[in-house]
């Protein structure tokens, strides 16, 4: 690399740590047993609180009109102020894929947070949990990291998240053995869009060219620390990963700066979501790194606690741009063949609305435990996945599948399931979504 690029290279650095992602060590202690169905995992977090009354239920009609079979029209009554984008193909995703439509979030509070802890950890929450600390219990990726192949690396595990609240701690747990070591590389797009447009020129940095080059090799190390035993375990950062993925981000910074990535490129909306911005640098991950491990969480639909028209109108934008996902999936000679899409709302919404009233005169939906608040879906398509499949109800009328069932399925699919230690995970495979 020439000293003028390295240094340009080194301002962009500088100006946006703030929303790099993590560089972790690369590196795992055991091999895995298992065989493998897929060599790649892509989890779409349609979070934000959906109600199934929304979703599956059609009741204001088919709002996911990319991911659901109907031609239900939107209601007369819901039709005001509501934009129903269009389909970006001639048949929507189900027809690739296992449905299970009476999914559960059948325990812990139903907040956000601990929603998003008990589909990353396969384990339900309670109420002792803390916002902005990790969780404690270990996360998908820190399975994956430490009991998948040692051939792979850090650069196989991404968590693509909102940039606001709790979500950043879900990269890795206080749990003993696992932590930080194990953890994904992280982006929060929102941010990235943000302070990538709101840079000047790079600063000059003419003096003190050996400090700046100190922060460089500083940030590949990590932006936390890693612990010492993991370090004597021979778990090292790679210089030439550390390299693929500066160049990447820099790359990816200027080209936001450059219009290369236009505002909103999908041109469907006003202005690209935050939901957009996740799927979009998502999608961007996907391409250069092809990880055998994404998450990506999109939370725009909690709007739902103050304007129901806003809530619907963010379901149909969560759905156009989940299928985005797919698209990209699926026009990706690596990917197409060989990756596993779940898609899975955290948690529902209630029965009952709040006393809110947004401009349509529509009442907005809390969740608070309630039985509404529980049920939700899960979509599976992919390698091996059954086309077309729905499941429903069991013949005690209770949904088949649960949150906690997405980290052994996950661990399943990528080959890793019986390496990890017992009573961790209470949860089974979805074995019904594969042919």
């Amino acid at each position: 690399m020439k000293r003028k690029q390295f240094i340009k290279n080194a301002a962009l650095t500088a100006a946006g740590s703030m929303v790099m992602p993590y560089i972790l060590p690369t590196g795992r202690l055991f091999a895995a047993s298992g065989t493998r169905r897929a060599g790649h995992v892509v989890v779409c977090l349609f979070a934000g609180g959906v109600r199934n009354t929304e979703s599956m239920g059609k009741a204001d009609g088919n709002l996911m009109r990319n991911t659901l079979n109907g031609t239900e029209s939107i209601s007369a009554d819901i039709a005001p102020g509501v934009t129903q984008l269009p389909m970006l193909a001639s048949t929507p995703l189900q027809n690739e894929a296992t449905l299970f439509k009476e999914f559960r979030y059948a325990e812990g509070p139903t907040g956000h947070y601990n929603a998003h802890a008990a589909a990353m950890t396969g384990v339900y929450s309670d109420q002792s949990i803390q916002l902005k600390q990790p969780p404690p219990f270990p996360t998908i990726f820190e399975y994956y990291r430490k009991h998948n192949s040692p051939t792979n690396n850090a650069l196989n595990a991404w968590w693509v998240s909102n940039s606001l609240g709790p979500y950043p701690f879900l990269n890795y747990s206080s749990y003993e053995g696992y932590g930080a070591a194990y953890g994904a590389n992280m982006i929060q797009p929102d941010a990235f869009f943000s302070q990538a447009n709101s840079l000047g020129n790079p600063v000059s940095f003419a003096q003190s060219e050996k400090a700046k080059c100190d922060m460089m090799r500083d940030f590949a190390n990590g932006q936390f620390k890693v612990p010492q035993q993991a370090i004597s375990s021979g778990i090292v950062n790679s210089p030439a990963d550390a390299e693929r993925l500066q160049t990447f981000l820099n790359r990816t910074m200027t080209d936001i700066r450059n219009g290369v990535f236009p505002q909103n490129p999908w041109g469907v909306t006003p202005y690209m979501t935050g939901d957009m911005k996740n799927i979009y640098l998502g999608i961007e991950v996907l391409k250069e790194f092809k990880p055998e491990l994404t998450v990506i969480n999109m939370t725009d639909i909690d709007i739902g606690h103050f304007d129901y028209t806003k809530y619907v109108n963010a379901i149909g934008i969560a759905d156009y741009a989940m299928y985005k996902l797919w698209q990209a999936i699926k026009a990706d000679d690596v990917l197409k063949n060989d990756t596993v899409l779940i898609v899975v709302p955290e948690h529902g919404r209630n029965e009952l609305p709040n006393s809110v009233v947004d401009a349509y005169g529509r009442k907005a939906l809390d969740h608070n435990n309630d039985a509404k608040s529980r049920e939700i879906f899960c979509l599976l398509a992919g390698t091996g996945i059954k086309h077309n499949t729905v499941i429903g109800l069991d013949n005690q009328n209770n949904g088949i599948g649960q949150s906690i069932d997405l980290v052994p399925t996950i661990a399943n699919i990528l080959g890793f399931d019986t390496d990890i230690p017992g009573g961790l995970l209470n949860g089974r495979v979805l074995n019904e979504a594969y042919s």
